[in-house]
């Protein structure tokens, strides 16, 4: 009953009228204090009900089922016959029995000779024939399926009539329970082979459209698709990966056999930490030992200052950094006289910068007198959790194909503060799973999977100088306080890098107590500028962020299915 009270304003700010609901917005002191006791209690992350989840997915299948009627309406009926390929020891029979309903563009159902049922080949809606090793009659676009995995009956067919993206492309599904109900949903995001690396997250179906994807088809049947997935990134980094995000399948749990599989898949270029059921903790080599120049700009804040720096030098378990400390106008004689004693140690170099605030600007300024080979982006609220956290940032930061490296954030309280920056969300960029619990798995173990998402905020980011030279740095016109970090890391992506989120990371984040909250109508004007200034630019992908779901929600930042009235 302690979120009574929240609850009960909640419910009655909502049956305002929008004219009213804008004025109060605008007043931004009760802004902020609502949304302080919003954070405070369980409401701000709020995952819906079972029976909630069960009412949006359905409506969800019915708006994708009617959407794909309306592309199958203009396709031509049937063109493009498949082969399908049940890898894996699971249930057969209950494959086969659900492949009737692709029926009509099927050519033929090859099973691994291992697992044939014997009345396969007497069926009458489609030949089967068992599949041997080099089998060289793969030449026709093939949909590789995990047995016990059944396709969707109302979707799969149009599904599969769309024309062909990519030279593989895989696709979303459901799952459901004993009594045959929905339970579960999985809409996947765009091609991420970091959280396939970490939870395997395909590993159901997926289609091969080209010749170059279908070379991989042994190491489908030998290897299962979860760790061929993670091997064609390994090994194969021209091969197109496509995402249709339409329900095909209906899925089955994880089972600990597909990670270690995987783990094996991984064994020669990482260290495996722990594996689990949907989840494998890796890290990745430090080769050198590079430096790493932790740049903390600051105001005043002693105290701030002094938890940071403290934590970073008594808990850290690598060791070649460097700290500086970047004053931005300190007048605090405590805060001054702290700073110069700063100075002395030999990690710490104490810089000055006499301007007016401009967070991006002060970041520059840094990073030119940094020596390190790694830019570690540090504010000076942040206080270490793990004393590993830099070793694992580091392992990533230095992969050729890794662009910025964002931590799990957390507030004081131990909720989510960050876990990686979704695009569209407000109509601009929020974090993933924010508020909630710290030991919560999230959606599709995406809270404590380490993924790649298409930016992280720069509270706590790593990134080599060359990147951070060559994209120019923050915007320091355009964006001096807020959304550069995302910008950056947007600047970044194109490049042709992938940007990441490492769970395994883990620091306090004590938000913006340097600066304090938005609250004044000069900085909600500025804060609303930067805000049309990313939407401008960055229209694309706030309008589909590779690393979330169109089916999901932008109003909450927890994953939810769409409501009725996002649908377009």
């Amino acid at each position: 009953m302690k979120n009574f009270p929240v609850r009960v304003l909640k419910a009655s700010f909502s049956l305002l009228p929008e004219r009213l609901k804008n004025q109060l917005r605008k007043q931004y002191g009760l802004k902020a204090w609502y949304g302080e006791r919003l954070r405070r209690s369980s409401l701000a992350y709020e995952v819906p009900s079972l029976r909630k989840i069960r009412k949006l997915l359905t409506d969800n299948l019915l708006n994708q089922k009617e959407f794909l009627c309306r592309k199958e309406a203009v396709l031509d009926q049937y063109s493009a016959k498949i082969n399908v390929l049940i890898v894996g020891d699971g249930n057969v029979a209950a494959t086969l029995k659900s492949l009737q309903c692709i029926d009509p563009v099927i050519n033929t159902v090859w099973v691994d000779k291992h697992c044939v049922p014997g009345d396969c080949d007497s069926r009458d809606d489609f030949v089967v024939r068992a599949y041997y090793e080099d089998d060289a009659r793969f030449t026709t676009k093939t949909l590789v399926i995990e047995a016990g995995i059944q396709l969707h009956q109302q979707l799969a067919l149009p599904i599969l009539m769309l024309p062909a993206r990519g030279d593989l492309c895989y696709f979303d599904s459901i799952s459901v329970n004993d009594k045959e109900r929905l339970s579960e949903y999985r809409f996947l995001p765009d091609w991420n082979p970091d959280l396939q690396i970490s939870s395997a997250y395909i590993n159901e179906a997926v289609l091969l459209n080209t010749p170059m994807s279908l070379q991989f088809i042994d190491r489908f049947v030998t290897h299962g698709i979860a760790a061929t997935m993670a091997y064609i990134y390994l090994h194969s980094t021209q091969l197109n990966i496509t995402h249709q995000p339409f329900v095909l399948s209906v899925r089955k749990s994880l089972a600990l056999s597909d990670m270690n599989r995987l783990s094996q898949e991984l064994s020669g270029n990482t260290t495996i930490v722990n594996v689990t059921p949907g989840l494998l903790k890796v890290q990745w080599p430090i080769k050198n030992q590079p430096l790493v120049s932790l740049i903390i700009p600051t105001f005043n804040g002693k105290d701030l200052v002094k938890m940071c720096i403290e934590s970073i030098l008594q808990k850290t378990t690598y060791l070649n950094y460097e700290i500086l400390l970047i004053d931005n106008n300190s007048d605090d004689p405590e805060a001054l006289a702290y700073f110069s004693e700063l100075e002395l140690h030999p990690k710490i170099r104490l810089l000055r910068y006499p301007h007016p605030f401009n967070y991006s600007a002060i970041n520059n300024f840094a990073v030119k007198h940094a020596q390190g080979e790694v830019i570690g982006l540090i504010n000076n609220d942040i206080e270490v959790i793990t004393p590993e956290w830099l070793e694992y940032m580091v392992g990533h930061a230095i992969r050729e194909d890794i662009g910025c490296v964002g931590a799990k954030l957390l507030y004081p309280d131990d909720r989510i503060q960050h876990a990686g920056v979704v695009l569209g969300y407000g109509g601009g960029a929020g974090h993933a799973h924010k508020y909630f619990p710290r030991y919560h798995p999230g959606y599709m173990n995406r809270l404590i999977a380490t993924q790649n998402y298409s930016a992280v905020t720069a509270a706590c980011l790593l990134v080599k100088k060359s990147i951070y030279e060559g994209v120019g740095g923050l915007d320091e016109e355009n964006l001096e306080v807020a959304f550069n970090d995302v910008d950056f890391c947007l600047r970044v992506l194109e490049t042709g890098v992938r940007n990441l989120y490492c769970a395994e990371a883990e620091l306090y984040h004590h938000e913006s107590v340097s600066r304090g909250l938005d609250i004044t109508v000069e900085k909600a004007a500025r804060f609303n500028r930067e805000l049309t200034y990313l939407q401008s630019k960055w229209k694309k992908y706030i309008d589909h962020d590779p690393a979330y779901n169109p089916n999901l929600t932008l109003k909450r930042e927890n994953f939810a299915i769409k409501g009725p009235r996002e649908y377009r």
